[in-house]
């Protein structure tokens, strides 16, 4: 299909999405009118929304984009319950976060695009960028949130500004920067299985031009399930401690030069993801009768172990009617992580297994990395004077290599049989500038434009000698690509603008080296286009605020993994096309000055389009629904499954309501509920790996005093205590892991 013909499908997609947003414009006037109309009084306002999605510092009603923006109170509400960057997951329109290796290697989703590969060297189609500088590697993006000013996640291809992978988004994570004021804070938290976390930040008194900004997170939790096998090599499991260390010194003599260094680290030790074995009853999506999340069956060893270490300068040169940035980052991190990969102890029988703990064979493994180091250097310049005209560009440098080792042991004795080492080399450059115009006073233009170089070098070693060299053991990539966008904004009154985006975005070859049970596998480049239209608007005096838009993409040669099915392996394949389309939105209001809303959802609907595109079946005990491809008993067409761990529906709700004393202080009560729908967990479907639908609810209560300096709370996460199986390991039995029980605690901040 010709890209016309592309365009031309897309229109009824977003015409049919965009209908809905336009529901909500029908009674926009009337508000704006009787805000406009009624008369003046003192009364609470939303405060204004202030954003870094487009790399200036801009109102959010005034950037052509999808942005969601978690900061304050309820950033520090989501992350009460010692969870690692998985809690924001449903918590803004069409995020969906999840990870088979728990703390260490997130795995991010917008708008249902996303990656579910668990090699270390997987790349994934939403960049996570943490204090300007990009976080490549799956392991990095799990860097604890802590002293954060605000984190932002914008939906769509961000391809012109960002580097490296942004074809389905960027989650952006801002911490708060030194200054001179004398200023900090403590928050300590106490919880049911000995969860503990602490955190803390102050500005640090300097002379003359510097100041300086101390940053630390301590979290702690206890083992708290039980291994159930007297034999067994793990007792307790799912406990950690996870500790992390931010320091900032900015340097600035001057309002013309600023120098920002930031310096930070994280050690984590604790358990790997706990793999339970037949949890899932055959023929069904429900955990076996009688489940506990409290006991697993595991005879091998569990174990989880991180350090990272990371430093960045950010200089700024105030030159008149330009301003020069230059960013250089380093990053370093090691992982390992060991884990009982089929979940059991009880092994051979009849599939499908019915008892917990059932095993068609051991699988024992670890991974782990050597030698990594990211290096990455941009250089910005944008216009400083005002006018109609605004503009900005740079370079961009990226440089990673590192070394991946997979190991397998021997269930007897526990020592690694064997390993296989996969290098892996990545340097990128891209050139890119962007453009905002006003052509009149309500409407402006935006566009911008990328070129990117990026190369990859993979070569693999093995102590065994069964590895499987069927397709070589070394690649070189090497991919060229300009990408583009451009939008427009309509000021349709004061309070409302309405806007429309077309962008590109690009994700450069994978390699996946090889292994026992699989060859190597390449899959080329995926190229995404999308469109997008929006509404946003202050109305109701200012008590209210909306964001909406509609969306269609569709990406060409999509890259996908295989995970598991006949082996302990991934294959990385292409599919032809996928398409996504829908609607999303966000609402704020203040109905009473004592009470806050806030109301977000999304509807993403998402397809492989691919009909020359299929797998085997399950490692067996699952019940395949896809049809069996023509003339095969073995393989099953995917053309027309929906992606991977893309959930159709999001929506979060958060409520706040205030009960103020007579002496200034104030106690309140803030509950806040995220909802995502069933997810299918691998490329094809099958009964018992369609994971059912989530909804997880918080409460808290608090009382504040002392002009706000102390707050002291209670806080329960998970309040329903609803268990749901989050993942599943494919190839040797109906394996799957689950999400974090209920838990409750108390809390106490102190700012000074």
């Amino acid at each position: 299909m010709n890209r016309f013909a592309t365009q031309r499908a897309a229109v009824p997609a977003l015409r049919e999405a965009a209908a809905a947003v336009s529901l909500a414009l029908l009674a926009w006037p009337a508000l704006a009118q009787d805000a406009t109309d009624a008369p003046a009084k003192e009364k609470g306002q939303l405060e204004t929304v202030t954003i870094t999605a487009e790399r200036r510092v801009e109102n959010i009603k005034e950037v052509p984009n999808a942005v969601s923006k978690i900061s304050g109170e309820k950033l520090d509400v989501l992350n009460s319950g010692g969870q690692d960057v998985r809690f924001l997951s449903g918590r803004v329109p069409s995020l969906n976060i999840e990870s088979s290796f728990g703390r260490a290697f997130p795995r991010f989703y917008i708008r249902g695009y996303g990656n579910t590969d668990f090699r270390l060297n997987a790349s994934q189609p939403v960049s996570l960028v943490y204090d300007d500088v990009v976080q490549e590697n799956p392991i990095l993006k799990g860097f604890p949130a802590f002293d954060l000013a605000a984190v932002e996640v914008v939906a769509g291809p961000q391809g012109t500004l960002y580097g490296r992978n942004t074809p389905a988004g960027v989650v952006k994570f801002d911490s708060v920067k030194p200054s001179q004021r004398q200023e900090g804070y403590l928050n300590v938290s106490y919880g049911n299985y000995g969860t503990m976390s602490l955190e803390g930040a102050a500005n640090v008194p300097l002379t003359g031009d510097w100041a300086a900004r101390i940053s630390a997170q301590i979290q702690h939790r206890d083992d708290w399930v039980k291994n159930q096998v007297p034999t067994g090599k793990t007792g307790e499991m799912e406990g950690y401690d996870d500790r992390a260390l931010r320091v900032q010194a900015l340097y600035q003599p001057h309002k013309d030069f600023s120098a920002l260094f930031n310096f930070h680290g994280r050690d984590l030790k604790g358990s790997a993801r706990v793999f339970r074995a037949s949890i899932i009853k055959p023929g069904t999506n429900d955990l076996v009768d009688g489940f506990d999340p409290e006991k697993s069956y595991t005879d091998g060893v569990n174990e989880q172990t991180l350090h990272a270490t990371g430093g960045s300068a950010r200089l700024r040169w105030g030159l008149g009617q330009i301003n020069l940035y230059s960013i250089t980052g380093y990053e370093s991190v090691r992982p390992f992580s060991r884990g009982d990969v089929d979940g059991g102890y009880l092994y051979g029988g009849t599939k499908p297994f019915t008892q917990e703990g059932q095993a068609g064979f051991p699988a024992e493994s670890s991974s782990s990395m050597s030698g990594h180091r990211q290096i990455t250097q941009e250089f910005r310049v944008e216009s400083a004077t005002p006018g109609p005209l605004r503009w900005q560009g740079g370079l961009y440098f990226f440089d990673e290599r590192y070394t991946a080792r997979s190991t397998d042991y021997t269930t007897s004795t526990g020592l690694a049989a064997g390993y296989v080492d996969t290098y892996q080399k990545n340097t990128a450059w891209a050139a890119f500038g962007s453009v905002n115009y006003a052509v009149t006073q309500d409407f402006s233009l935006r566009g911008g434009l990328r070129y990117t170089h990026d190369k990859k070098d993979v070569n693999v070693s093995s102590s065994y000698t069964d590895l499987n060299t069927s397709t070589g053991v070394s690649a070189n990539t090497a991919d060229k690509k300009w990408n583009w966008d451009v939008s427009g904004t309509y000021a349709l009154t004061k309070e409302t603008n309405l806007y429309a985006r077309v962008a590109t975005g690009f994700r450069a070859s994978s390699v996946q080296g090889a292994s026992r049970f699989a060859g190597q596998s390449q899959a080329t480049p995926e190229n995404v286009t999308s469109y997008e239209v929006g509404v946003k608007s202050d109305f109701w005096d200012r008590r209210a605020r909306l964001s909406a838009s509609a969306f269609t993409y569709t990406v060409k040669d999509l890259q996908l993994t295989a995970v598991g099915g006949q082996s302990n392996a991934n294959r990385l394949l292409n599919a032809k096309k996928a398409t996504g389309n829908g609607v999303e939105l966000n609402l704020e209001l203040l109905p009473v000055d004592q009470l806050l809303i806030t109301l977000g959802g999304s509807l993403n609907n998402t397809k492989i389009k691919d009909p020359s595109l299929s797998l085997p079946a399950c490692g067996g005990g699952c019940t395949m629904t896809d049809p069996l491809v023509a003339g095969s008993t073995t393989n099953y067409s995917i053309d027309g499954n929906p992606l991977p761990n893309a959930p159709k529906w999001v929506a979060n709700l958060t409520a706040r309501y205030a009960f103020p004393t007579a002496a200034g202080n104030e106690f309140y009560i803030y509950t806040d509920w995220a909802y995502r729908s069933k997810v299918n967990f691998f490329l094809y479907e099958a009964k018992e790996f369609t994971g059912k639908a989530l909804t997880e609810g918080g409460l808290r209560g608090g009382y504040i005093w002392n002009n706000g300096k102390y707050e002291a709370a209670i806080f329960v996460r998970n309040i329903t205590n609803q268990i749901r199986i989050t993942g599943a390991i494919d190839f040797n039995n109906n394996t799957g892991f689950i999400n974090d029980p209920r838990t409750y605690g108390v809390q106490f901040k102190a700012i000074f």
